[in-house]
């Protein structure tokens, strides 16, 4: 197949790095789009990133925040900011834009490629993945020889050979034959590995080649989005940093 997949997640309502990773994704001849979940949360534009991810019309697993916006859930385990902009989003949404979320699958496998926001071993409780030993649970319940996932912000490979797990940083590869790969893509709209850049994972399903893609974007307009929506003000200031 000469398909060129973009795997992109963790939007979290950021407008201004979405439209510069879609219009990477142009630049580089995709053709498919998958998204890892959390196209809410964090920012301030939830509206109109649901409405370009709900266009490109791709597979979406449901992430943490696109859960609880959704579910009316009570927020007691989130962060005091975190269950801010949950609360705020929720009243920003339409009912038809709530129910496009709550229709998100939390495990998603399509032409190959398995998708979960955070690990298959139990994606309903969005647990973080950021050794090997935590990977390993994962790599149980993982059937196709690829898998996407984000949840974490940070951009990482775990791979699993016969013997072992190993992590190994984010870096370009060509997907080889007999090993399983669980690839965290990184984050769209909010970095956390001290790179502020949007970030986001091409695959070319042709040449089985992994390509990270991270991206310089407006960050001083999304920071001025937050500021006039009145939401916490550590929201602005981490986009800067990354962390």
């Amino acid at each position: 197949m000469d398909k060129i997949f973009a795997i992109f997640g963790d939007v979290h309502s950021n407008i201004d790095a979405l439209n510069v990773v879609l219009d990477d994704c142009r630049s580089q001849g995709v053709t498919d789009f998958l998204c890892t979940g959390d196209v809410v949360g964090y920012n301030a534009c939830p509206h109109e990133c649901l409405q370009i991810v709900r266009d490109l019309g791709c597979p979406i697993v449901m992430g943490n925040h696109d859960h609880y916006v959704s579910s009316a859930q009570n927020l007691e385990d989130f962060n005091p900011a975190a269950a801010e902009v949950i609360e705020w989003t929720r009243h920003q949404l339409n009912d038809d834009e709530m129910a496009f979320l709550r229709s998100f699958p939390f495990v998603k496998t399509t032409m190959g490629i398995t998708l979960v926001h955070a690990t298959m071993d139990n994606p309903e409780a969005f647990g973080y993945v950021f050794d090997h030993l935590q990977a390993e649970a994962h790599f149980a319940h993982q059937i196709t020889p690829l898998c996407f996932h984000g949840h974490t912000h940070c951009p990482m490979i775990y791979e699993k050979q016969v013997s072992a797990v190993y992590r190994i940083d984010a870096q370009d590869f060509r997907l080889p034959i007999g090993r399983k790969y669980f690839i965290n893509v990184g984050s769209v709209g909010q970095p956390r590995d001290g790179d502020p850049r949007a970030t986001y994972v091409i695959f070319d399903m042709k040449t089985r080649q992994i390509t990270f893609r991270r991206l310089e974007y407006d960050i001083a307009a999304a920071q001025e989005r937050i500021r006039r929506a009145g939401l916490p003000e550590r929201l602005a200031e981490r986009l800067a940093t990354g962390n």
